[in-house]
């Protein structure tokens, strides 16, 4: 049975997942696709060989500005009548000790990651509730799952958006409205590299005699190896993904990749303390953190100015 046709809105569309997301439901569905981008990146559709038609939208979105989120989503229902799935897709990820924070840090990891996908999600309900259906997709990821040094914020981020998501998915269930969170691991992509660092946390990077530069001198090249060896591709999340979208009773939580599903399970079955005993000595050159001869004390207040940070779309 020929599935009907919905209204699909993506964003951070133009690359990563998402871009594979949209090829994907291009490809091997009837579906309509908003996809958005930041509106400095709508020309990569173009380069990926995607272009406005009749079941294609591209919207610009910055999912940090009130404004461009009420624009898309009126430009959504403007051309397609409804959106029918929501994937909050677009993120951004910092690589700093959360000593190397500074407000504006945390607050823009927060801005892209939680913030904008809520308030998006906010927005498209009231249709979603009067057309008593519709489907709520946010990408999460291991990092919302455990937390790993040097990713403090962008771990806070995604825990962030699982809390809200699974409270989400109680409260609009009578509706019939259905919510998932897509939980990937590491990724067989370049994605790592737009990870970005804070000011402080480049300084310490580049200072081998700063108190915390082990950490990232041992846990960088640590994620950089674990991402080159991974199975799991954009595209094969996107078909997980574009699976979750047509199952009838979708879970809450769909992990995606091998890491994912074992690190759920380790988190559910093994006692607390071994856990975490597990996963501290399991850290990368972890018995050479906190030798180095700094001076005591916290690290100087590195703004202004802080790292402007490119919001890019990944985990």
């Amino acid at each position: 049975m020929a599935r009907p046709p919905m209204t699909i809105m993506v964003t951070g569309a133009s690359t990563g997942i998402g871009l594979a997301l949209a090829r994907a439901l291009l490809r091997d569905t009837p579906h309509r696709l908003v996809l958005t981008a930041r509106a400095e990146s709508i020309a990569r559709f173009a380069d990926a060989g995607i272009a406005e038609g009749e079941r294609v939208a591209l919207v610009p979105l910055d999912v940090t500005r009130q404004a461009d989120r009420k624009a898309a989503v009126a430009a959504a229902e403007a051309r397609f009548d409804a959106i029918d799935v929501l994937v909050n897709n677009a993120g951004v990820a910092y690589r700093s000790v959360l000593e190397h924070v500074t407000e504006d840090d945390f607050l823009d990891q927060m801005d892209v990651n939680y913030v904008g996908p809520v308030e998006l999600t906010r927005l498209v309900l009231p249709g979603m509730r009067a057309r008593r259906r519709g489907r709520i997709i946010n990408l999460s990821s291991v990092g919302g799952m455990m937390a790993m040094p040097t990713m403090a914020i962008y771990s806070a981020s995604k825990f962030a958006l699982e809390g809200a998501t699974e409270a989400l998915y109680y409260e609009v269930r009578p509706w019939g409205i259905h919510v998932s969170l897509i939980q990937p691991g590491f990724v067989h992509s370049e994605s790592f590299e737009h990870t970005r660092l804070t000011a402080a946390s480049e300084r310490s990077n580049a200072d081998d005699g700063e108190a915390y530069h082990a950490h990232y001198e041992h846990m960088s090249p640590f994620i950089a190896r674990l991402m080159r060896r991974a199975f799991a591709t954009p595209e094969s999340i996107a078909r997980r993904i574009v699976r979750t979208i047509h199952r009838r009773r979708p879970p809450l939580r769909v992990p995606v990749t091998l890491d994912a599903w074992i690190f759920g399970y380790l988190r559910r079955f093994m006692p607390r303390s071994l856990y975490h005993w597990l996963l501290y000595h399991s850290l990368p050159g972890v018995e050479r953190w906190g030798d180095r001869k700094a001076l005591p004390g916290p690290y100087p207040d590195p703004s202004p100015p802080a790292i402007s940070v490119e919001k890019v779309p990944g985990r």
